[in-house]
């Protein structure tokens, strides 16, 4: 399999290189009919009678050719980082060894290292967690974490497991601000009709939230907004559950990247005393997707996943010492992205990753600055962490959403959207930590050369 990779390897980089050499941007240009027609005449036949032996070089040529690069400092709609070199390398290494993380018999040494990696995020969340809970030294018990595919599936189990802790009455309680995902698996687990609180200043308000509380309930808080990056009042939130008696489960898929630095971490105080928080490793992480996590402080919690399935954990295997894994994932068949994870913390170290940490948000600060001073430009407010809302002056909504796409259709650049104060704004998410104040420049005379006047 090695001697075989080797060479392939070297088309693959060559066709990534040459295919985003053709793209010349941060996005094909053209639109989606136009993409859409460059990639089915780059393709041809899909399931041709004879093989073709360059399939692989002509392949990932058109879909990089037709990519939106997260690499480009110009590429900022979306929480979408470009994945560090050593974390793809990785990523590489398990596509070629292809376990899977169902039984040990199948990922003997990546279910230790998932276990070794795991155990060490959580404490990372739950550091500060207070004596008489999760990790303190009379308790027993302790965090722990699952890997994810993201903050979706990680969001769910920690609704799966509010529901199997407080019974299947157990109500959703959020704010407008959440994930849309939250409501969804509420739907699916088949729990009451969720309570959605009004965030009219962005953040869920502590005041509004106890007025909504009703019988068992599951708060959730949000560190990281989609829409603008905030971060809602954690420590009062905190608080409040445990004077109403409810559980808390927290959504940092987003900010939950801000524990790895010392400068920012403070703006997650109160997430170390949630039952369950969710971090997204490849937003504030730099992974190639999929890398989320659920951590959770009381390892107990996790019992309500176990399962048995005879060929996988058979009861006198576990007993002869053999490791269960099926209780670690609602997936059956599941990749262990838990390495190219480990080999980001071993090769980085808390001091590589709060560097990037710390750029990106330097980063939303310079663009923000950039904003203010420049007349034509109207900015929401100061970013919490790399999200910046912008709009032209005087532009109308619909004004806001035509140059958006029309950045888009000619792939100049790519920006979010959002919706604040009752108006449009357009959103950039800086996750890229070598764009420069340059780009930041050309950036806004971009969207200026696009605005309808």
């Amino acid at each position: 399999m090695h001697t075989s990779l080797r060479p392939l390897l070297d088309t693959v980089l060559d066709a990534l290189e040459e295919g985003t050499r053709l793209r010349s941007g941060p996005l094909p240009a053209g639109g989606p009919t136009e993409v859409a027609e460059r990639l089915r005449s780059a393709v041809g036949d899909v399931f041709p009678d004879e093989g073709d032996p360059d399939a692989l070089r002509h392949l990932v040529r058109a879909v990089a050719e037709g990519a939106a690069d997260p690499a480009d400092p110009l590429c900022t709609a979306h929480l979408h980082c470009p994945p560090l070199a050593v974390a793809a390398a990785a990523d590489l290494a398990v596509s070629v060894l292809n376990p899977s993380m169902d039984s040990w018999d199948q990922a003997p040494a990546a279910s230790e290292l998932e276990s070794l990696v795991t155990r060490q995020l959580a404490r990372e969340v739950y550091a500060e967690t207070p004596r008489g809970a999760g990790n303190c030294a009379t308790s027993p018990h302790r965090p722990d974490a699952l890997i994810t595919t993201g903050g979706t599936e990680s969001n769910q189990i920690a609704l799966l497991l509010a529901r199997e802790t407080l019974g299947p009455g157990v109500r959703l309680v959020c704010g407008e601000n959440a994930h849309h995902s939250l409501p969804r698996s509420a739907w699916l687990l088949g729990l009451p009709e969720p309570v959605i609180v009004p965030t009219p200043t962005g953040t869920l308000d502590p005041a509004a939230l106890d007025k909504a509380l009703h019988g068992p309930s599951v708060i959730v808080a949000t560190a990281g907004t989609t829409d603008a990056g905030l971060i809602d009042p954690l420590p009062e939130i905190a608080a409040l559950c445990a004077h109403r008696g409810a559980r808390l489960h927290i959504d940092a898929a987003y900010g939950g990247g801000l524990l790895f630095s010392t400068r920012h971490r403070a703006k997650l105080t109160g997430l170390s005393v949630a039952d369950t928080v969710t971090l997204d490793l490849h937003k504030l992480g730099w992974q190639p997707v999929a890398a989320g996590l659920l951590a959770v402080r009381d390892d107990n919690d996790l019992a309500a996943l176990n399962h048995r399935a005879d060929y996988l954990n058979a009861d006198d295997d576990t007993e002869a010492g053999l490791p269960d894994l099926l209780g670690r994932s609602l997936r059956t068949t599941r990749r262990p992205d838990v390495l190219k994870i480990a080999v980001t913390l071993k090769t980085l170290g808390r001091e590589g990753l709060a560097t990037l940490v710390d750029q990106v948000c330097s980063t939303a600060q310079e663009f923000a600055a950039l904003v203010e001073r420049h007349p034509g430009f109207e900015l929401h407010a100061p970013p919490t962490i790399s999200t910046v809302l912008f709009r032209p002056v005087g532009a109308t909504d619909e004004a806001v959403a035509a140059a958006r796409r029309s950045l888009l259709t000619d792939g100049r650049a790519v920006l979010g959207r959002a919706r604040a104060a009752n108006r449009l704004w357009l959103k950039a998410t800086l996750l890229n930590p070598t764009t420069r104040p340059a780009q930041l420049t050309a950036l806004l005379h971009l969207v200026e050369g696009t605005t309808p006047r």
